[in-house]
């Protein structure tokens, strides 16, 4: 399994810009942390390396935000706050994102609702800026270049 450990927010948004350059369209990626530890930021980080302008936001309250304006369209989701696997389904975000690449955040929920080739992240908090970053690659992400992100 491929680690890196970030020091700042803004090697978080690195890390994100480098992730980026591996996503293909349908491409499904899982993030897993705690509350405040960093899943919007490598989303963030994400967005900027494909070109998407404009601030990226959690999507807790809405639970799906969209961003069509980059080289990929980008669906970003948050199922913390979803009930049951029924209630992700429903959302149909595998389909709806199978132009683009899926962010899930709290993604491990619902990794039975997902395509079986997906990349998850786990993201541990070390310290007040220090991250561990953590990918399980499943499917066909293990002949990805995941090691160019650390």
């Amino acid at each position: 399994m491929n680690e890196f450990r970030s020091t700042s927010p803004l090697e978080t948004l690195a890390l994100g810009r480098r992730l980026a350059t591996l996503l293909e369209a349908g491409d499904v990626v899982l993030l897993a942390g705690k509350l405040g530890s960093g899943k919007t930021l490598l989303v963030s980080g994400v967005a900027e390396g494909l070109g998407i302008d404009g601030p990226v936001t959690s999507p807790s309250f809405v639970l799906v935000r969209e961003y069509d304006d980059g080289f990929l369209p980008l669906v970003h989701a948050d199922v913390y706050r979803l009930g049951s696997m029924a209630e992700f389904d429903d959302l149909e975000l595998p389909d709806s994102a199978s132009d683009g690449v899926l962010l899930i955040e709290w993604g491990t929920a619902v990794a039975g609702g997902v395509p079986e080739d997906h990349l998850v992240i786990h993201i541990e908090v070390l310290g007040e800026s220090e991250r561990r970053f953590r990918f399980e690659a499943k499917g066909d992400w293990v002949t990805r270049r995941l090691g160019e992100l650390t």
